[in-house]
């Protein structure tokens, strides 16, 4: 059990709970998680027991006493004793609830002896996730919401996961105590998955720290929960934790393809190829605002943009830099050179675009370079 407040207390008030558990909090599925629920119960039981009593008093006393019956209101000023009843019974009631709260604030905010550290940066509206482990090739993704726009706009039927699933998701052993370093590239977002005990804003320029140990391996999910713009509804957050074999083994094939796609960069790519891997870039990064048809909506179209059917490094550059002042993110530190490549070749061709220009790995470098 938890170390915040006793077992016994837990057996007795949380199946009180349970016939409305979807109203209320959640234990989740570690320990601190569970530490935090039981703290809540107790404390609400405090409170409830509290309510009563005065409740009770008051509504006594208003009807034996009531005007009718011949009493009248007694005159009087200070009581001592009153006053003193009522400053220390609060008082000890308070010292009660703080011994157990201090003791679970302190295990949560004990971030110390972590073996894994993990650094989450809110995007709008997505996620990015920076393994900080020096012992071999950094392992760096963004993570964006998977729910199909049909889904969205009522063309397709909803899925068990609408709005709560991704194409990437967090990869965490189990039994490991992990660290999260959490900030924001932008605006104020806010990470958060209920059931591993994790709830911490991301602010642009400062880090917050969180941590889980998840005991037994599951799919895990969470939102955003910080207003951080028009799509806000649309960042999800899913982990998965998986054993600590499975987890090397996932951490091995993510540096692998890491490294292929370093090598990927150096080569010549197909037209179909870059066709492809760009409208896999667009769906999951421009498509919210630019249109599932590149109509536009949020952001300007992109059928029949001047800015796509121009000058290809203008192009490049307000993909790659953003637009000061507008909804228009910087690309350039989320994409790779592959991805830039095939996005701005999809750009350029789909939509009735056509204008024939085939960007590759090695062009969008050079533009980097200047």
């Amino acid at each position: 059990m938890g170390k915040g407040v006793s077992g016994a207390a837990v057996a007795f008030f949380a199946p009180l709970a349970a016939a409305e558990n979807q109203l209320n909090m959640s234990p989740g599925v570690t320990e601190i998680g569970a530490d935090i629920f039981q703290l809540h119960m107790l404390i609400m039981w405090i409170c409830v027991a509290i309510g009563v009593a005065v409740f009770a008093v008051m509504f006594y006393s208003i009807y034996a006493h009531r005007k009718s019956k011949g009493h009248q209101a007694a005159q009087f000023h200070e009581s001592t004793r009153v006053e003193v009843v009522w400053t220390v019974v609060p008082f000890l009631i308070l010292v009660a609830m703080a011994v157990p709260a201090t003791s679970t604030l302190l295990e949560v905010y004990d971030n110390d002896e972590a073996e894994l550290d993990i650094l989450i940066t809110g995007h709008q509206w997505k996620w990015k996730y920076e393994y900080l482990d020096e012992s071999g090739e950094p392992v760096a993704f963004f993570s964006n919401l998977a729910t199909s726009q049909e889904e969205i706009y009522n063309t397709e039927h909803k899925g068990d996961n609408y709005l709560l699933e991704v194409d990437e998701p967090l990869v965490i052993p189990t039994n490991t105590k992990v660290r999260f370093l959490v900030t924001a590239n932008d605006v104020i977002h806010s990470w958060w998955v209920p059931e591993i005990a994790v709830k911490r804003d991301a602010i642009p320029g400062f880090i917050n720290e969180a941590w889980t140990r998840v005991p037994e391996e599951g799919i895990y999910r969470g939102q955003c929960t910080e207003l951080c713009g028009a799509y806000h509804g649309f960042m999800p957050v899913e982990v998965h934790a998986v054993s600590p074999e499975d987890f090397d083994a996932w951490l091995l094939a993510k540096r692998g393809a890491a490294a292929a796609q370093t090598q990927l960069a150096m080569q010549t790519l197909s037209v179909d190829e870059l066709m492809n891997r760009g409208k896999a870039v667009y769906d999951s990064s421009c498509l919210a605002c630019h249109g599932a048809q590149g109509e536009g909506g949020i952001g300007n179209a992109i059928a029949g943009s001047t800015v796509v059917l121009g000058d290809l490094s203008s192009h490049m550059a307000v993909v790659a830099g953003g637009v000061s002042g507008t909804a228009m993110q910087a690309f350039g530190g989320q994409l790779n050179d592959v991805e830039l490549a095939a996005v701005l070749t999809y750009q350029r061709n789909a939509f009735g675009n056509n204008t024939g220009d085939v960007v590759q790995p090695g062009d969008v470098a050079g533009m980097k370079n200047g």
